[in-house]
């Protein structure tokens, strides 16, 4: 149930801030306001359910590494389609996006901050650590024990993506 929850409220908050951003683009700024708080207050509901499901570990600084890595990477990546956006003659997309990149770059800034100040380094010695290809976040254990509906809490893939950080 309160995955449901976690769920719906996740999409509402994505379907209020779009809503933010198509009223501000017609001059609507008044009702963009009132979008734009919907929309955070969505985006808390979805956080707390999915906490109260149990879907983030209570030992989340493993999860903030992962996190911080697909900010910092995130960065480039929109860069990378901000210039794809141009080449396709799409130039009213392109100073948005060149924005989210500087933001995705600014958040794996502060994250490293915090992990500097509060994470705890994970004693990987002897254990098997697994890294997703798509994100990189890094699984520490034994994966195969996992069962095989797996995703990587930081982007949603399936466990098939991930490969033993040993391996080359």
């Amino acid at each position: 149930m309160a995955s449901m929850l976690a769920q719906g409220e996740a999409k509402g908050a994505m379907m209020y801030y779009a809503l933010a951003n198509l009223a501000r683009e017609q001059g609507m700024e008044d009702a963009a306001a009132v979008f734009t708080e919907a929309a955070n207050q969505e985006a808390n509901h979805a956080g707390f359910y999915a906490a109260l499901n149990g879907m983030y570990p209570r030992d989340f600084w493993a999860l903030v590494r992962g996190l911080q890595k697909a900010e910092s990477a995130g960065e480039n990546s929109l860069k990378k389609l901000a210039d794809r956006f141009r080449a396709a003659g799409l130039d009213a997309a392109v100073p948005e996006l060149e924005i989210f990149a500087a933001q995705e770059g600014h958040h794996g800034v502060i994250l490293q901050q915090l992990l500097d100040k509060y994470g705890k380094n994970v004693d990987t010695a002897g254990k098997k650590v697994y890294v997703c290809g798509c994100c990189g976040y890094e699984y520490v254990g034994d994966l195969d024990a996992e069962p095989e509906d797996y995703v990587c809490p930081v982007c949603g893939m399936p466990k098939k993506v991930f490969r033993r950080k040993d391996d080359k």
